[in-house]
């Protein structure tokens, strides 16, 4: 009986998880949908709620804002709504950290979050995955003689929540494995490995 109960489990809670987060997605890019005037939503042409309209129109409006900043006027707008965000005192801070966390890991030539490192965290001997998010500050540097490179370690089950490092680049080891197999082996805990590709990596000299 217990084999079975643990089989329809192995079935169900992925499905039913993965239901859960696309409608908790859905669900909330459809407020985009309160944007638009009420005559314009769907229930007032065929009087009900189409669910996944809002995300589409969320959809809609990313691309085209992107369209329009790609050319000489729409730079010009968003260097003017930056100067303008800049003048707040609150928002300012706010916006610009937001903003530099977002240029460095949404950049395509951005190197955050581009490679799996082991690194021995809590202590030595003890092995953790970590994410390769760039080098120490310049500040930094001066204060510490030593290669040293910036990682993120990520917490299980919840990769959002983790711990910012700056380790000795000699002591971690480049894994031939991508950021998303090293994060669905973190999430699952271990227990979902990557495909053996039959490379073993060795600690830098």
């Amino acid at each position: 009986m217990r084999k079975y109960l643990v089989t329809g489990l192995l079935i169900w809670v992925p499905l039913v998880i993965t239901i859960w987060v696309l409608n908790l997605i859905v669900t909330t890019m459809d407020q985009s949908l309160q944007l638009l005037p009420e005559q314009w939503h769907p229930h007032t042409f065929i009087g009900r709620d189409i669910p996944g309209i809002g995300m589409l129109l969320t959809v809609l409006v990313v691309l085209v804002t992107g369209l329009l900043a790609r050319n000489f006027i729409g730079e010009r707008l968003v260097v003017y709504w930056e100067r303008l965000l800049g003048r707040i005192p609150i928002v300012r801070s706010i916006y610009s950290s937001v903003k530099q966390v977002s240029d460095t890991i949404l950049s395509p030539n951005g190197q955050a979050f581009r490679q799996a490192l082991l690194v021995q965290y809590p202590r030595a001997g003890v092995w953790t995955i970590a994410f390769q998010t760039g080098a120490p500050a310049a500040e930094v540097r001066r204060h510490v003689p030593t290669d040293m490179v910036s990682v993120y370690v990520p917490t299980t089950p919840n990769p959002t929540s983790g711990f910012f490092l700056m380790v000795p680049r000699a002591e971690t080891i480049e894994l031939d494995m991508s950021v998303d197999e090293a994060l669905k082996y973190v999430v699952s805990m271990g227990v979902v490995a990557p495909a053996d590709r039959g490379v073993v990596a060795l600690p830098r000299a």
